[in-house]
């Protein structure tokens, strides 16, 4: 008869990470990690708070940071600005992924890493560059708005990012 080990909590698997690299477990990281799981993606530093405080309320914005900056430094979290003009935190999987965002109605689409390898082989081959790739948002336009822009109804409604050097790079306008 096989033996299977015992499966571990997700909290027993974050204070597992932790110990791995040398770090002190506190109450504050582990809610920050758990916060972050529960989501199923990305949070912002106050979605964060907002969690934490519900589960431990004497928890402050500050402290929020503190474990993030720590937890970023570590590899355990990676840190992306996805247009929504926060800074927005995800747990790092077994998975390198990136973003695409669309910059008309804020969606988001996650691509496996492998898209962009040949990006990276070939900055390494032409450039002499080695990209660290971890976590890239792509600017954009996505199909669903590129089909209603493309609909004689819609096409006076939507207006799209332009890219002609000559005109001022960030408006501040969004879409």
């Amino acid at each position: 008869m096989a033996t299977y080990p015992p499966i571990r909590s997700q909290r027993e698997e974050f204070i597992a990470r932790f110990r791995h690299l040398g770090l002190r477990v506190t109450p504050q990281r582990l809610l920050v990690l758990e916060a972050l799981a529960t989501s199923g993606g990305h949070m912002t530093a106050d979605e964060i708070m907002r969690w934490t405080a519900e589960r431990y309320p004497a928890i402050n914005l500050a402290t929020i940071y503190r474990a993030l900056d720590l937890l970023t430094s570590v590899g355990l979290v990676t840190q992306s600005d996805l247009g929504g003009g926060a800074s927005e935190f995800e747990i790092v999987g077994d998975t390198l992924h990136h973003h695409l965002v669309c910059e008309h109605c804020g969606f988001v689409m996650e691509v496996d890493d492998a898209l962009l390898v040949p990006m990276r082989e070939r900055l390494l081959r032409d450039f002499g560059f080695r990209a660290s790739a971890r976590h890239i948002g792509l600017f954009g336009v996505c199909k669903a708005c590129l089909d209603a822009s493309r609909s004689p109804a819609a096409s006076h409604e939507i207006s799209f990012p332009t890219t002609d050097d000559s005109e001022e790079s960030d408006s501040g306008d969004r879409h």
